[in-house]
């Protein structure tokens, strides 16, 4: 499986390809930043993201998107940024009709630490061991943005599996 992880942000939005199946050894495609000025008006900003995203999907062609969920911080001009950006990402994966995930940011820290509370610094080592980096992804959005992949790797089949059985009821 090719996923696409996704951490949404304005002036930062990381962005990671890994490829790779639950229970195996997984690998990174691609890792990197889409960058707005920070001076540029919103709309013009959510059109930076949206290009970067695009040319992600049209490079790595990925089979799933996983996008980081919108979490309630005090900060309320951040958290709209980075929703209006997580909902460009969505958008994007849809248009090419790819399916869409969601995972809160304590989920894939559990998924890649073994703890919903690690630190940044925390998941930017186990990334790199689980990928079998030389060193950290940087920024931290960059980094987060493969756990977002690995977590959904590694959690899809399961979640699949779960789907499945409520439909079945």
């Amino acid at each position: 499986m090719r996923v696409l992880g996704v951490d949404p942000g304005l002036t930062r939005c990381g962005i990671g390809v890994v490829e790779g199946t639950a229970g195996r050894p997984l690998s990174m495609l691609g890792v990197g930043v889409v960058r707005t000025p920070a001076d540029a008006e919103t709309p013009d900003r959510l059109v930076a993201v949206e290009r970067g995203i695009e040319e992600w999907l049209d490079e790595y062609r990925p089979e799933r998107v996983a996008v980081e969920r919108v979490f309630s911080q005090h900060n309320v001009r951040t958290v709209m940024g980075t929703a209006q950006a997580s909902a460009v990402a969505m958008l994007c994966a849809a248009r090419r009709g790819l399916p869409v995930a969601l995972h809160t940011p304590s989920e894939v820290k559990a998924a890649v630490t073994g703890t919903g509370r690690a630190e940044k610094a925390q998941v930017g080592a186990m990334v790199t061991r689980l990928l079998r980096l030389d060193a950290p992804p940087r920024p931290a959005d960059a980094a987060d943005a493969l756990a977002l992949a690995i977590c959904h790797i590694w959690r899809a089949p399961a979640t699949g599996r779960l789907q499945q059985a409520q439909q079945a009821q």
